[in-house]
């Protein structure tokens, strides 16, 4: 007679297999209202004209967006990791409808900015979580393929952005790139069912708010020292931001259960890999700063053209992130690909700073795509070290680490290489200065590989 229990075993773990790609769906549906957030970009002319604003001033749509989902992210996915993560990711569902709808009602720009920062904790909400939730769709022993299709959804959605903008805000207005991101967060919550239960509650462990507040505080002010880093203020903002995050650390060796242990920056090339990633995202950032001033002084392009010409650099992230999840540990070692992945970066920007007026556009979109393919598999790999070395029940620290440093990397990037751009356009001129800022970029992506070759002994383990 058969086994009523094994039975039940069985059927249990055949709806699990069954549900779990409709699961990673809707996921992926979900963290697409994040990064979907690019098509924003195209809209930039259309809100400047819509509030009467100089052009300096639309900055602050995306720093006040970035601050609030990057000051946030550890915390959250320290939140995550001890109520649930599907309870944390659920809630910035939420938190991104309602902004989403705020946002193309804002009667003022400082109405705009104020629901644009409660979009950034929707987006901190629902990042924190994310590749946690995608890895306990999967066995340890999957955990490299579950990471590789989660950074393509993420590419997909940065992809689909600039070639979604232009044809919104051409038919309804730059509200419209925030308002089509509502029925695709509302039908990720709605359609969401199954996944991993929140910690039981003699499970839980406080949450360390002062070192949240603490954390929060020291990463805005060093954030918009980035952004000031042409101006006085920048060193006061410094100043506060050291002090911050020396009373994050003196909290995190006295709580009862830090919000990240400092502990792992101790593993061998821990602290190295998480600066090289800084580092290479910074490098990989200026393709978006920088390629959207080129095409439009490249005559013959429209604007639907010029953005799917900047999407290819996400296409080729997404076509190389889930073939990356299948060579780790097969074929090679997640430290291999990172370095690969940083080489492959710095090639491609090298193949942008050849561009001329007269580049075939072919030869464009092969750069874009290089440095797109580079970007996948180093941030699929980076991911992959960082949440096999902190501790299973820290994956939402884990994916928010992550998250945290690409989002360094691209602060810095807007105020360093556009630093660098500006002063080499004033004596060169718009294309020397764009070849030679590419250039720079692109030695930095290969000083990143160097850094990662250096590394002796394997990352991230004792």
């Amino acid at each position: 007679m058969a086994d009523p229990h094994n039975a039940s075993a069985g059927i249990l773990h055949s709806r699990i297999l069954h549900s779990r790609p409709w699961q990673i769906a809707m996921i992926g549906l979900g963290t697409a209202t994040t990064q979907l957030d690019t098509a924003v970009n195209i809209a930039f002319p259309a809100i400047t004209r819509g509030f009467d604003l100089a052009i300096g001033d639309i900055q602050w749509v995306v720093i006040c967006y970035v601050l609030a989902y990057a000051s946030l992210l550890l915390a959250l996915g320290r939140i995550g990791d001890t109520i649930g993560h599907a309870v944390v990711f659920r809630a910035g569902l939420v938190c991104s409808a309602v902004a989403f709808l705020l946002v193309g009602y804002a009667p003022s720009y400082g109405a705009m900015l104020a629901f644009r920062c409660m979009q950034g904790i929707g987006a901190a909400l629902v990042l924190s979580c994310g590749a946690a939730l995608v890895t306990g769709l999967y066995g340890e022993e999957r955990r490299s393929r579950a990471l590789g299709i989660y950074t393509m959804m993420m590419a997909l959605g940065l992809m689909l952005g600039p070639l979604l903008g232009g044809v919104l805000v051409a038919a309804w207005d730059w509200p419209a790139v925030f308002w089509f991101r509502i029925p695709i967060a509302i039908a990720a919550l709605l359609l969401l069912r199954g996944v991993p239960a929140p910690a039981p509650r003699a499970a839980r462990d406080p949450f360390d708010i002062a070192g949240g507040i603490a954390l929060a505080l020291g990463l805005v002010t060093m954030l918009l020292a980035f952004n000031r880093i042409r101006e006085l203020s920048a060193i006061w903002l410094g100043l506060l931001s050291a002090m911050a995050f020396a009373g994050f650390v003196f909290r995190q060796s006295r709580a009862a259960r830090p919000i990240i242990d400092f502990a792992v920056f101790r593993l061998p090339g821990f602290a190295v890999l998480n600066l090289v990633s800084v580092l290479a995202n910074l490098a990989a950032f200026s393709v978006w700063l920088l390629v959207p001033y080129y095409l439009t002084r490249v005559t013959g392009y429209s604007l639907g053209e010029s953005g799917a010409i900047l999407a290819s650099g996400a296409a080729g992230a997404a076509l190389a992130a889930p073939i990356g999840g299948r060579l780790i540990g097969q074929r090679m070692s997640a430290e291999r690909l990172a370095l690969a992945g940083a080489a492959g970066i710095g090639a491609g920007l090298i193949l942008l700073s050849a561009w001329t007026e007269q580049t075939p556009t072919a030869l464009r979109v092969a750069g874009l795509v290089v440095q797109g393919i580079g970007l996948g598999l180093f941030q699929l790999a980076y991911t992959d070290i960082v949440t096999a070395a902190l501790p299973l029940g820290d994956r939402g620290v884990a994916g928010s680490l992550a998250l945290l440093t690409r989002t360094l990397g691209t602060v810095a990037a807007a105020s360093i290489v556009l630093m660098v751009f500006e002063i080499l356009h004033l004596q060169h001129g718009f294309f020397d200065a764009f070849h030679q800022t590419f250039q720079l970029a692109a030695l930095l992506a290969f000083a990143s590989a160097g850094l990662l070759a250096l590394s002796s002994r394997r990352i991230g383990h004792p």
